[in-house]
C-alpha cells in the first residue's frame, strides 16, 4: 500500500449527462496517470458507447474486483457485469439514476474495505434517484451518523462553502440559527488548516438580508444570529469576520483578503463563485472520513452527446482530492505517536498524580511546621 500510486475512485453519474464525457476527456493524455491509478466505477459497455459517440480514444482496462486494479493504466470496474444500461442523451430517467447510485455504493463499499484512497465523483440528476439529495449527505449517512458534511466551493483565488444546503429560497431564513453558523465556520476553519493547509485561516462571512438588514429595517437575522455567532467564533480563537452585504463583498474583490467565504444559501454563494471562476472550480466535501471532490458544473444535459463539455473541472477535481489526501496525510503525522507525559512520579501517568504533593514533601513540611 505504501509503494503504490495514490489510487483514485471516480464514479460515472448520470449516464444521459456528461459524466463519461469529462472522464474520458480527462484521461485521453496518459501523463495523468504519472501521479495516480484511477479506478471508474461503471459499465464498460456504456463507457465504449460515450467514447464512439465522441470520437474519444481511450483506453481502459475492464475489471471485476477491486483487487484486480493495476497501476499504469486507466480501470474500469465494471458495475454491471453483462446487463444493459440505455442511454438517453440530456434525459432524466430513473435507470440513469439507478446506475448512478449503484455504482456509488459499490464505491463506498470499497472504500469501507481499503481499496482505494479518494473519491471522485460526476454530476447526478437528484430527481432521478429517490430519496437523494446530494453526494455530501448521501455520503454523510452511509459513513455514519457522527459525519458533519461541509462543501466547499474551490479554485485558485476563491473558496465558499454554505451555511444552508440544498434549501429552497422561502426556507432560507428560518434555517439559519446562530449554532449552525458556528459550526459551518468551524468546519470551515478546521478544514483550511487541516485539508488546505492553511496556517491562520481568515474566514468572511456574508450578510444574509441586502445591505447586513441595515439595522433591522431590512431583516434583523444579522443583529440577532449573525453577529452574535461572529462574536462566539472570536472568542474560540477563529479569525471570522463580518457579516457583509454580498454585493459589495463581491464587485470590490474583498475575497481576495480572505482565505475562504461562509455564504448564508446556495445562490448567493456560487452565482458569484461560478462567475469568478469559470471552466475550473472544484467541489470538496468535508467533515468525512472519505477525501471526496466533483467538478463545479452539474449533468449539463444541454449539451450532452454533443462532445463540447469542458473537462477541466473535473481533471483539477482529481488534483485537488490527492493534494487534499496527501495535506492530511502530513497535517495528522505527528498526532500518530505522541510522546508520552513525563511526570515525576514514573509509575502513573494520571492527572492526579502530576498536581500532587509528594507524601515526604508533605511529611517534612509538618515536621518543620512543629
Amino acid at each position: 500500500m505504501e509503494n503504490r500510486k495514490v489510487r483514485v475512485a471516480i464514479t460515472h453519474g448520470d449516464t444521459n449527462g456528461v459524466g463519461y464525457e469529462v472522464i474520458l476527456k480527462t484521461f485521453e493524455s496518459p501523463e495523468i496517470l504519472e501521479i495516480c491509478t484511477p479506478v471508474i466505477y461503471g459499465s464498460p459497455k456504456v463507457a465504449a458507447y460515450h467514447a464512439k459517440a465522441m470520437g474519444l480514444e481511450v483506453q481502459f482496462s475492464v475489471i471485476n474486483s477491486i483487487n484486480e486494479v493495476a497501476d499504469d493504466r486507466v480501470n474500469l470496474l465494471n458495475c454491471f457485469g453483462d446487463e444493459e444500461v440505455k442511454v438517453e442523451y440530456g434525459v432524466a430517467t430513473q435507470e440513469a439514476g439507478d446506475a448512478a447510485r449503484r455504482v456509488l455504493d459499490r464505491a463506498i463499499d470499497d472504500y469501507k474495505k481499503g481499496g482505494y484512497d479518494v473519491l471522485v465523483t460526476a454530476p447526478v440528476c437528484k430527481n432521478s434517484i429517490a430519496g437523494f439529495n446530494g453526494h455530501s449527505e448521501y455520503l454523510a449517512q452511509r459513513m455514519g451518523e457522527d459525519c458533519h458534511a461541509l462543501t466547499i466551493l474551490l479554485s485558485d483565488d476563491l473558496r465558499v462553502a454554505l451555511v444552508t444546503n440544498n434549501v429552497a429560497i422561502k426556507d432560507v431564513a428560518e434555517s439559519i440559527t446562530k449554532q449552525k453558523v458556528i459550526e459551518k465556520a468551524q468546519l470551515l476553519n478546521q478544514s483550511l488548516r487541516r485539508d488546505l493547509r492553511v496556517n491562520n485561516p481568515r474566514i468572511a462571512i456574508l450578510a444574509l438580508n441586502p445591505r447586513c438588514g441595515e439595522d433591522g429595517v431590512l431583516g434583523d437575522e444579522e443583529q440577532e444570529i449573525i453577529i452574535p455567532a461572529v462574536k462566539e467564533l472570536a472568542e474560540q480563537g477563529i479569525q471570522a469576520f463580518g457579516p457583509y452585504a454580498a454585493d459589495d463583498f463581491f464587485s470590490s474583490a474583498s475575497y481576495m483578503r480572505f482565505d475562504a467565504v461562509l455564504a448564508m444559501y446556495h445562490d448567493q454563494g456560487l452565482a458569484p463563485f461560478k462567475s469568478l471562476t469559470p471552466g475550473d472550480g472544484v467541489r470538496y466535501t468535508t467533515g468525512l472520513p472519505i477525501v471526496r471532490t466533483a467538478p463545479a458544473h452539474g449533468i449539463q444535459y444541454d449539451i450532452a452527446g454533443k462532445g463540447k463539455a469542458d473537462e477541466r473541472s473535473f481533471r483539477h477535481a482529481i488534483f485537488e482530492a490527492i493534494d487534499v489526501w496527501r495535506n492530511q496525510m502530513e497535517y495528522d503525522a505527528p498526532m500518530k505517536h505522541p510522546l508520552p507525559k513525563l511526570y515525576h512520579e514514573k509509575r502513573d501517568d494520571s492527572e492526579k498524580v502530576r498536581f500532587s504533593t509528594p507524601r515526604k514533601e508533605v511529611r517534612k513540611q509538618d515536621e518543620e511546621n512543629e
